[in-house]
């Protein structure tokens, strides 16, 4: 038996997210199938995470386990990449294993983007890609708030009401907010992220960068710890899992 980590880039817009459900068509479940008819075997791919309908991936990480070693990569990825690409999937690298590698468990750090197109026009180019907001935003309290949810604390106020995760507490190493043009982009790092979290901080940021909160009243947010404070999260659309530390 043979274990393998693939890095994967996808487009979430016509998924119903990374992992299988019986409402639609998942990335987990598409990948699945073309390696289960290449490797002639039936396949179960696990991921780093899972990402949400509508949010997009430029490093998931996942592992499968199979019976065939794969010698020529090259023509793997080919071969696998023919199939997908219609599905805008793209696998990127595929790399060996030990057994007791595992893409979730294994995991030690976890990067998520987001981006905020903030501009008047519409999107064209970048429709589905960024979070469009017309009303000027302010950067510099933007990247001062974001400074406010690093560190170990609760993320109550952050957390989805269907998050399954066992502790409100996680640790965010860093939130980096740059810009680059008419662009606002927001880089979280942590070990682990709760269902809705990425989101729901970007849509209390906007709130602090349109000004109907101030550092004072987001800190209050932050620290109260209740779900009915938050602000409503950022669209599906604006994120992508960056990157999956190992």
């Amino acid at each position: 038996m043979f274990t393998y980590q693939i890095i994967i880039e996808y487009d979430g817009t016509n998924f119903v997210g990374w992992q299988k459900q019986k409402n639609g068509p998942s990335i987990q479940q598409t990948i699945e199938k073309i390696l289960t008819k290449i490797l002639k075997e039936k396949i179960i791919l696990n991921g780093s995470g899972r990402t949400d309908a509508g949010v997009h991936a430029l490093g998931q990480s996942a592992h499968f386990i199979s019976k065939s070693k794969i010698r020529n990569k090259f023509l793997f990825l080919n071969s696998i990449n023919f199939f997908l690409h219609k599905k805008k999937i793209s696998i990127l690298k595929i790399n060996k294993k030990k057994m007791n590698f595992h893409a979730r468990f294994s995991a030690k750090k976890r990067e998520y983007k987001y981006v905020i197109a903030n501009r008047v026009a519409p999107l064209s180019l970048e429709f589905n890609r960024a979070w469009h907001i017309k009303s000027t935003l302010n950067f510099l309290l933007i990247k001062k708030a974001a400074k406010l949810l690093e560190g170990n604390k609760d993320f109550s106020t952050f957390r989805s009401s269907s998050c399954n995760s066992k502790s409100p507490i996680k640790t965010l190493e860093e939130a980096i907010v740059k810009k680059s043009g008419n662009k606002i982009i927001i880089i979280f790092k942590s070990k682990s992220f709760l269902k809705q979290q990425v989101r729901s901080m970007v849509g209390c940021l906007k709130f602090v960068g349109r000004a109907k909160w101030n550092l004072k009243k987001f800190k209050y947010i932050i620290k109260s710890k209740k779900r009915s404070n938050c602000a409503p999260p950022a669209p599906a659309h604006g994120l992508y899992l960056l990157k999956v530390h190992y």
